[in-house]
């Protein structure tokens, strides 16, 4: 049921718009580091939201929206925290898209975001410990968090009749967040965990972690990790010595960077996971995102133009861009009652809301905020076939 709130007036010391003037929307992302193949598809994608939320000319007192990019570089949290400090302080942004990495984000929120009274939206951090995050309502994510991705994954690896596996994950809070649930969910069903070991990134040679993984005596290796560093690294040391004979991914390793680089060996030994949905939102963001020149498969390119469309949609709800009013409305947008507004509609969802009426916002990834600004979310299992990622279902 949705919240019912008092209308909030522009405060003094917080961001208004008038029409001559763009309102600033931060977008902080990895565009460098372990996920830098992925991340232009992240930032492309909220930014045809905002674009078409401006084209709209529909939004309150002739408001436009600007992007400010920022790069997070998804694992140096000093350096995410003076981005987002830019973004809030120099730029004077309403709200931040972002960031990505778990670990990167909860640095923006903590540090920054939340004692400034900015609402920040991820499309992607997954970690556990994000749910009980002291934001004061500011943090949302519109991607599910990894105690479900924990589940999926042992469900497929059960299912499959394996009962005993390794696990190597990256060394920070979503690597080791992703790995405990999965352990507990595949203890639970009775599986074993022959060795659990953190892996650093960047590193030249991953000999020594591959042959620690080896001697755990498993034959089934799940990777959490990053696709453009530590994660295609234990990957190819793992290939190159036959170490392993299958292998399960998480959403971090979901890339076709990763696929170019190992070469034919990946065939059909790599099942995985990331969030996705079917039915009748993804197939209209697939032609929005095909008419923009995206790939709508690409990884959290849906959940990022939902999270910048809970922005501006907020903004129309609010009537302004006032920092703590787009807080207070993103769950009245997101969450039923009111008329479904999927990807490409957004001129429509704006009208009903400045005409004060109610939406129900499905976008790309069918959103549902349950909780303390949670997605609900579902996820899609993959295979590499042919060199590329062929879907076979959703869970």
């Amino acid at each position: 049921m949705k919240r019912i709130l008092l209308a909030t007036a522009v405060s003094a010391g917080l961001v208004s718009a008038a029409a001559a003037e763009p309102v600033n929307i931060g977008v902080i992302l990895g565009f460098t580091g372990p996920l830098e193949s992925i991340t232009p598809g992240m930032g492309g994608s909220a930014e045809v939201a905002l674009k078409e939320a401006s084209d709209s000319g529909k939004l309150p007192n002739g408001i436009t929206l600007n992007p400010v990019r920022a790069d997070s570089t998804c694992v140096d949290a000093a350096a995410a925290t003076t981005a987002a400090e830019g973004l809030v302080s120099s730029q004077n942004v309403a709200a931040i898209m972002g960031a990505d990495c778990s670990g990167v984000t909860t640095a923006v929120a903590t540090n920054v975001a939340v004692p400034r009274g900015v609402t920040i939206i991820s499309p992607s951090a997954t970690s556990p410990a994000l749910t009980d995050l002291e934001d004061n309502g500011y943090f949302f994510r519109t991607a599910p968090s990894d105690a479900r991705q924990g589940e999926v994954l042992a469900d497929l690896v059960t299912e499959n009749g394996t009962t005993e596996v390794a696990v190597t994950y990256t060394n920070n809070d979503y690597g080791k967040g992703l790995a405990d649930t999965f352990a507990a969910a595949f203890e639970e069903r009775g599986g074993t965990v022959a060795i659990s070991a953190a892996h650093e990134d960047a590193k030249a040679d991953y000999s020594a972690e591959v042959a620690a993984l080896q001697a755990s005596g498993a034959d089934t290796l799940m990777v959490f990790g990053y696709v453009d560093r530590g994660g295609r690294g234990i990957v190819q040391g793992a290939l190159d010595t036959g170490a392993f004979e299958n292998f399960y991914f998480a959403d971090g390793m979901y890339g076709q960077s990763l696929i170019d680089a190992v070469g034919d060996e990946i065939n059909g030994i790599v099942i995985g996971t990331l969030p996705g949905v079917e039915g009748e939102g993804a197939d209209i963001f697939a032609k929005v995102a095909e008419s923009h020149g995206m790939d709508p498969t690409g990884t959290y390119v849906p959940e990022s133009y939902d999270a910048a469309a809970l922005i501006a949609l907020s903004i129309a709800a609010s009537g302004s861009a006032d920092r703590t009013a787009i807080r207070d409305h993103v769950m009245n947008v997101a969450n039923a009652p009111g008329e479904q507004i999927f990807a490409g509609e957004l001129a429509k969802g704006i009208e009903i809301l400045t005409s004060g009426g109610d939406i129900d916002y499905q976008g790309a990834t069918g959103v549902e905020l349950i909780g303390p600004g949670e997605a609900a979310g579902s996820y899609r299992v993959y295979e590499i076939e042919n060199n590329a990622p062929v879907t076979l279902g959703y869970r």
